[in-house]
């Protein structure tokens, strides 16, 4: 096995290291959905000298070499480019990497009292373990829109003066025929509902036609903060995550505890890498998407035409119209799918094996397949693309590791590399190793995440 990383950085790399890794926990806590991831990256994007696309399609003009700009898609899914010294026919460097991480999601008309107390009626988002998500702080993050075409954010719990949410829990003195249930089903699905309120609306304000007063009091909470009405939870948007700020992890403080490493610890340390990028001989692109956790599906997903119409959008800006060029745009370009990787738990280690696995501060990882048991549903790199992306490697002195996901009959999983490789482009799975994969807290290695910014600089400029 290679060296341990924090054995051979010098004081220098550690101090970036760890300025790095600060920035990435305060990127962490002001992301904490897609949409707050979005805002974020057009934030820095355009601080970085970037510009909406949109406006340099308004003003007819075209893109030149050096020229960065950002196309946002519904809020949710972003993708930058910086355009290169090469035409983009000649293909691109692309990172991709997801923004959306498992959560719990409310329903369309969530809001209900039982028996005194108020609840929000919820429907999970990704693969959870469900059990995970009870007794748990939480907090609610989102939009409402109304039909006056008005949004409204919604960020309730992440202030130290904010309350809190939390799923309950049966109490362990009557919990005996709970506890000889499967794990799958100790916590049903429809047993994840918010609570968010026991404290009921005066009699002297009640409606003749409100029977429940604690919902009636959120209401009323609901229509002074937010000026929203019942019927307004039909066009909104809202999120359930764990409360509280990224910390740092262990008495060392060598790694990261926090809530939506999956896949964060990939697209900020992508984002940051491409804000550092100047002048690239060819085209890059980072790609943030929405979606991943479900299948990639929908509008804002890595399945919908979205990139593919804003990569015919920068040919028609740079070479002219050519649906020819476009074709060839895609299948010239090179791509890390970045995504988590399974870090080796000495406490499960039955489903590992050692020679094929991740481990922390042994820098950033390719999976040359995902996919589950026999490779399915995989996308499975070729032999000469994973030469290339070595030589780049060793020859910026960066880390990497080639790893697979656990044992071949243990389960398995997947990224958006199967997607871009329709494209005919070269794709391989990247990223760095996590412990806790899709719990409300994950953990990460700070030098991984150091390791991955440099390893993808690396990859957008010599590729």
């Amino acid at each position: 096995m290679a060296k341990n990383l924090w054995t051979k950085y010098t004081a220098c790399q550690l101090e970036e290291l760890e300025a790095v890794n600060e920035k990435y926990k305060k990127c962490l806590d002001e992301g904490k959905t897609e949409r707050e991831c979005v805002t974020l990256s057009v934030r820095m994007a355009e601080e970085a000298g970037y510009r909406n696309i949109k406006d340099v399609i308004a003003e007819g003009k075209e893109l030149k070499a050096g020229d960065k700009v950002y196309a946002v898609c519904m809020n949710k899914s972003l993708a930058l480019f910086q355009i290169g010294k090469e035409p983009i026919s000649h293909g691109m460097n692309i990172l991709g990497a997801h923004i959306d991480s498992p959560r719990i999601d409310v329903k369309r008309n969530p809001l209900y009292e039982t028996d005194g107390l108020g609840y929000l009626d919820t429907h999970y988002y990704g693969g959870i373990k469900k059990y995970q998500w009870v007794t748990t702080p939480l907090s609610l993050h989102g939009v409402v829109a109304k039909k006056d075409g008005s949004v409204v954010n919604v960020n309730i719990g992440e202030d130290p003066t904010d309350p809190i949410f939390l799923v309950t829990d049966l109490l362990v003195h009557l919990g005996a025929a709970q506890l000889e249930k499967k794990a799958s089903v100790v916590i049903e699905g429809e047993n994840l509902d918010l609570l968010i309120a026991s404290k009921p609306l005066a009699e002297t304000e009640l409606k003749e036609d409100q029977k429940d007063a604690v919902k009636a009091n959120v209401l009323k909470i609901l229509a002074e903060k937010y000026g929203m009405e019942e019927d307004d939870f039909k066009s909104a948007e809202l999120e359930i995550v764990p409360a509280g700020k990224a910390r740092d992890c262990g008495i060392d403080r060598s790694m990261i505890m926090a809530y939506g490493h999956d896949d964060r610890i990939c697209s900020f340390p992508s984002l940051f890498a491409m804000l550092e990028v100047e002048n690239p001989e060819r085209t890059t692109c980072c790609l943030l998407v929405d979606k991943e956790e479900i299948g990639s599906m929908g509008a804002t997903g890595m399945q919908s035409r979205y990139f593919e119409n804003m990569v015919a959008e920068l040919v028609l800006l740079t070479e002219g119209d050519s649906n020819v060029k476009v074709r060839r745009a895609l299948q010239n370009s090179k791509m890390l799918s970045s995504d988590v990787s399974a870090c080796y738990d000495p406490m499960f280690a039955e489903v590992f094996e050692k020679r094929s696995s991740a481990f922390f501060g042994h820098g950033i990882t390719f999976n040359k397949h995902t996919g589950s048991r026999g490779k399915n549903g995989s996308n499975d790199a070729n032999a000469e693309y994973v030469a290339e992306l070595r030589r780049i490697m060793d020859e910026a002195d960066i880390e990497y590791q080639m790893v697979e996901m656990g044992k071949v009959d243990a389960g398995g999983g997947g990224t958006i590399a199967y997607i871009m490789a329709n494209y005919g482009m070269q794709v391989i799975d990247c990223g760095v190793a996590v412990l806790n994969m899709h719990a409300p807290y994950e953990v990460g290695s700070k030098a991984d995440i150091y390791e991955a910014v440099r390893a993808y600089k690396a990859f957008l400029l010599n590729a």
